[in-house]
């Protein structure tokens, strides 16, 4: 009997326990279940974006391309001859003219070689005029006059071949330019072939740079051709395309352009890179909106357009709250669009599908919208929307 009365409490106490615990748990359940709807239902405050109004444009084409500073004419002078240096007649980094000396060769030896060979050259001169005059009385044959003569042609041949030998003994500057830095020294045994100095001409210069196929039958010879250079960010320089490659490379496919620059300033030299643009007489219509305005991502850049809410009329939310736009202007809220850029021109890029003229969209503030998130506008600063920035340097 006793057995029987501890089995029915057993029982009844578990019974208990499980109604006690699942009440417990029940209302734990409960609770959470309220605290997400809360949550889920919370309205979230309007974030305050800057805006800007999409507007049409007309941009010249450009072409933009990479090349290669190139001088009209650049060597290293160098000696033609053997010899030792005697004198130099410059300074490094001297701007010259053509036929400026620039360094003079030991030429003793061969000045007095060309002494003797123009004294047999006069002699042989004075021979042949006296056998002429004894030819025209009759007195020598003709043959023994033309061997006469030939004796004075090679006689003054060799002359002038010692005279020209000995001009090689003086280098000097084949055109007008800047010279580099000197590299040989007084009293320097030099080699033929040996560099003196390197000489480029500087004004006017050429920027080589090359095309894909498919732009070929955009240029044409006469075009206007900006660069800019790593050395002066700030400044652009203007020339023209001077000459286009006939063919086309068979193994990249594209075409070698050359651009010619006065270069009165002299700024730009041999061996920079440059950034090229190719001014097209051509012109094309586009939307325009900030860089700000763009959301980038790897699956599609898109930007946020502002639309009036349906939610909220006359500054009342939909709970019968009070809005955050000023009495009388309905709710504005945010739609993602994904759009297709085209070109960029300073801090405005064009859009080419998905935007059309009039159409305000958010500049920023983008990282915290989302699709049909409130927003309020809040214009006092907004990012620059100039098509040519020109930056200070801090």
């Amino acid at each position: 009997m006793s057995k029987r009365i501890i089995s029915k409490r057993m029982v009844i106490m578990l019974i208990i326990l499980a109604v006690v615990f699942g009440l417990i748990f029940g209302f734990k359940a409960f609770v959470g279940m309220k605290m997400n709807e809360f949550f889920d239902n919370m309205p979230q405050p309007a974030a305050a974006v800057s805006t800007y109004e999409a507007r049409p444009d007309s941009w010249a084409l450009m072409l933009e391309a990479v090349g290669t500073v190139n001088a009209v004419n650049g060597v290293n002078v160098t000696s033609q001859v053997a010899g030792e240096v005697q004198k130099i007649e410059f300074e490094s980094g001297d701007t010259v003219k053509k036929g400026d000396v620039l360094v003079t060769l030991e030429s003793a030896a061969d000045r007095a070689q060309l002494n003797a060979l123009q004294a047999t050259a006069r002699l042989s001169r004075q021979e042949f005029d006296r056998y002429e005059r004894l030819a025209k009385q009759g007195s020598i044959s003709k043959s023994e006059l033309d061997n006469r003569r030939a004796q004075r042609d090679q006689a003054m041949a060799q002359a002038q071949a010692q005279q020209e030998q000995l001009n090689y003994k003086t280098v000097r500057a084949p055109f007008d330019g800047r010279l580099g830095i000197r590299q040989v020294d007084l009293g320097q045994y030099l080699q033929p072939g040996t560099a003196v100095v390197s000489l480029t001409q500087l004004e006017p210069i050429f920027v080589d740079f090359s095309l894909p196929e498919q732009e070929l039958s955009k240029v044409e010879q006469g075009l206007k051709v900006r660069v800019r250079l790593d050395a002066f960010p700030d400044q652009t320089f203007e020339g023209e395309i001077s000459a286009i490659e006939p063919g086309v490379d068979a193994a990249t496919r594209n075409v070698n352009i050359q651009a010619r620059f006065e270069n009165a300033d002299r700024k730009l030299r041999p061996g920079m890179f440059a950034k090229v643009d190719i001014q097209l007489p051509q012109a094309e219509e586009v939307v325009v909106v900030p860089r700000t305005a763009i959301s980038y991502a790897p699956y599609g850049n898109a930007v946020f357009v502002l639309q009036d809410s349906d939610a909220g009329k006359n500054g009342e939310e939909a709970d019968g709250k009070s809005g955050d736009q000023s009495e009388g202007e309905p709710q504005k809220i945010v739609k993602k669009r994904f759009v297709k850029l085209g070109r960029q021109r300073g801090d405005l890029v064009a859009v080419v599908e998905g935007l059309k003229p009039g159409e305000v969209v958010a500049t920023s503030g983008l990282l915290k919208l989302r699709n049909d998130a409130k927003v309020t506008i809040e214009n006092d600063v907004q990012p620059s929307a100039d098509p040519a920035p020109t930056p200070g340097n801090s």
